[in-house]
């Protein structure tokens, strides 16, 4: 029987190829810890490593060809340099005992010139720009409209997520977490008004969920069921994403591509006006990951707790929280205060505010 006393968030997940000594994931969270040709820097590694008792991390995003890049600083997984940076991080997390998904963001319309290495217009599902400035190399830029694609646009954003999903694999990565929300490009393409098209990848809802499927099919067929996941926020209104709707679009996906066995589905329940995991759950059989921390206060061990008792999710990710606790599922296991993070080094280029978060046990020695 189970120990009443032990965390929910603390039982291992026996799951379709994940097998995970706990239930904590660690969220996909933007740092900006790149070069300027998007190679992790040498201090990611132990970033990763230092986090590497959670029972799977899911990487920052990382952009798939230099057609998707989205920020300036960000890393990618399109040249050798980049595949030989992560590789120094999965080989630490996996010497650490850890499980690492390399989430794969094509940014669309969430793109400038100037935030990009090819300098190169940004293309998306219709020629609708993010209505916020952009910071680029040289500060922040008004948004510019990017290109609606084309058909072959479409087949190469595809073969692009395809080819960087097999250079994650090469990079050592376990899987893959293609990156469907917060307003990126298979979110544009689901959303109401980044989506205006009127042919086969829009229009009604078999129109608006094309995309994400053949891209998750794609990536599939390369690297195996097993090794490809997605992550969806139906209703999220981050970056004025509008989905009047959304119940109708995500379950048509999630029928879509539920019987093809993928590794999970990372789930964010981000707005108020839908409660996505319970409209959802029903629609998905497999391993689900719920987040319930986007747009509110960050998730504390509480809120996961009572995700696991409702039967809504099989797993819960942790995004802030993990910022400032490397070692989160020891701090839950001891009953311990969560420190808080620092939000002005989010976004800086340094180890301070990155790898100098100490562990539970450092911080007992000081006491």
């Amino acid at each position: 029987m189970p120990n009443p006393t032990v965390s929910a968030l603390l039982t291992p997940f026996h799951g379709k190829g994940l097998e995970l000594p706990n239930r904590i994931v660690m969220a996909p969270m933007t740092r900006y810890r790149a070069s300027e040709e998007g190679v992790p820097a040498r201090w990611v590694a132990d970033y990763y490593a230092q986090r590497s008792s959670a029972g799977l991390i899911v990487s920052e995003g990382i952009w798939p060809s230099m057609r998707g890049q989205s920020g300036w600083r960000m890393p990618g997984l399109a040249t050798d340099a980049q595949v030989h940076g992560w590789r120094a991080v999965t080989d630490a997390v996996h010497a650490a005992g850890g499980r690492i998904f390399a989430q794969l963001m094509h940014g669309g319309r969430a793109a400038h010139p100037l935030a990009r290495i090819d300098g190169g217009q940004p293309l998306a599902p219709s020629a609708v720009p993010l209505p916020y400035v952009h910071h680029t190399r040289v500060g922040t830029s008004d948004p510019v409209v990017p290109r609606a694609m084309t058909y072959e646009d479409i087949r190469t954003a595809i073969e692009d997520h395809v080819n960087a999903a097999r250079r994650a694999i090469d990079a050592g990565f376990d899987g893959v977490e293609l990156h469907g929300a917060n307003s990126y490009l298979i979110h544009q393409f689901l959303a109401d008004n980044t989506n205006l098209r009127t042919d086969a990848y829009g229009g009604d809802v078999p129109g608006r969920i094309r995309f994400a499927t053949e891209v998750v099919r794609a990536v599939m067929a390369a690297v195996g069921a097993g090794r490809t996941a997605l992550r969806l926020s139906p209703g999220n209104e981050q970056f004025d994403m509008v989905e009047a709707d959304p119940g109708p679009v995500y379950r048509a996906l999630l029928d879509a591509i539920a019987p093809w066995g993928l590794a999970y589905l990372h789930l964010t329940e981000g707005s108020a006006a839908y409660p996505a995991l319970a409209d959802l759950r029903p629609h998905w059989p497999g391993a689900l990951v719920a987040n319930v921390g986007e747009n509110g206060h960050p998730t504390t061990p509480a809120a996961g707790e009572a995700v696991l008792r409702a039967g809504t999710a099989d797993l819960v990710s942790y995004g802030r929280a993990f910022i400032a606790n490397p070692d989160l599922p020891r701090r839950i296991a001891a009953g311990a205060p969560l420190a808080s993070a620092d939000p002005t080094t989010f976004y800086t280029h340094g180890p301070q505010g990155y790898t100098d978060y100490p562990a539970l046990a450092t911080c007992e020695a000081m006491a």
